[in-house]
C-alpha cells in the first residue's frame, strides 16, 4: 500500500505542476488583456483631456492679449495665438479661437480659416474644430441661438444663428461680402462618425445689432 503511494506521489506532482502553469497563463492572458483595455482608454481620453488643458492656457492668454491688443502665445512653443472667444449663451459654451487654420491648431481648439473674412468685419468669416472636441456642441445650435464673439483688438459682435446644412468639403463656398458680416462654423460629419469623411455640418449665423 505504501509503495502505490510512492509511486503514484509523483504523477500528482506533475499534474499539480501542470495545472499551476495553466493557472500562470491564464492569469498572465488576463492581464495582458486588462493592460490592453486600460490603453485603450487611456487613449480615448487623451484627445479630450488635451482640448480641455489646452483651452484653458488658451483663455488665459487671450485675456493678456485683450490688454494691449498684442498676440500672446499660450505656451512658449506654440505656433498659434488666441484672436477671439466665441461664446453660446444659450448652451453655457465659450471657446478660445485660433489665429491659425492648420491642422495642428485644431488639435487645441477651434481656428479662424484664412480662407474668409476677419472677425467683425464685411464678410464670412469661417471658424472649424473637430465634431468630437470643441465644436460638439454645434449638433445642439438651433436657428435663432445668439453667438457673441470678443476679439482681441476689441471688437465685440453679436450673430444669431440662421440656419445649418450638411455640405460635402469641395461643395462649402464662403458667402461674398454684400451679404453682410455673417459668421460660418464648420465640422465634420456625421457627429458620431469614428473616421474622417467628405461631409461638414456648417452652421451659419448673421451679425445683428445690440
Amino acid at each position: 500500500m505504501n509503495v502505490a503511494i510512492l509511486r503514484t506521489a509523483p504523477l500528482w506532482s506533475n499534474r499539480l505542476k501542470e495545472v499551476a502553469r495553466g493557472r500562470g497563463l491564464l492569469v498572465i492572458l488576463l492581464l495582458g488583456l486588462c493592460l490592453t483595455g486600460l490603453a485603450q482608454i487611456a487613449c480615448g481620453l487623451y484627445i479630450p483631456a488635451k482640448a480641455a488643458v489646452a483651452q484653458v492656457l488658451l483663455d488665459r492668454a487671450f485675456d493678456r492679449s485683450r490688454v494691449d491688443h498684442a498676440p500672446r502665445k499660450p505656451w512658449p512653443w506654440a505656433d498659434m495665438t488666441p484672436t477671439a472667444r466665441l461664446v453660446v449663451p444659450g448652451l453655457g459654451i465659450s471657446r478660445i479661437v485660433l489665429d491659425s487654420g492648420s491642422g495642428q491648431a485644431l488639435a487645441f481648439g477651434p481656428t479662424l480659416l484664412p480662407g474668409g473674412a476677419a472677425l467683425g468685419q464685411a464678410g464670412t468669416a469661417v471658424v472649424a474644430a473637430h465634431r468630437d472636441t470643441h465644436f460638439r456642441f454645434l449638433r445642439d445650435m438651433k436657428k435663432g441661438d445668439l453667438i457673441f464673439v470678443q476679439t482681441r483688438e476689441g471688437l465685440e459682435r453679436r450673430y444669431r444663428v440662421t440656419g445649418a446644412e450638411v455640405v460635402r468639403w469641395d461643395g462649402y463656398a464662403v458667402a461674398d461680402a454684400p451679404l453682410g458680416e455673417r459668421l460660418d462654423l464648420v465640422t465634420c460629419f456625421p457627429f458620431d462618425a469614428i473616421r474622417s469623411g467628405p461631409w461638414r455640418y456648417v452652421v451659419h449665423a448673421e451679425a445683428v445689432s445690440r
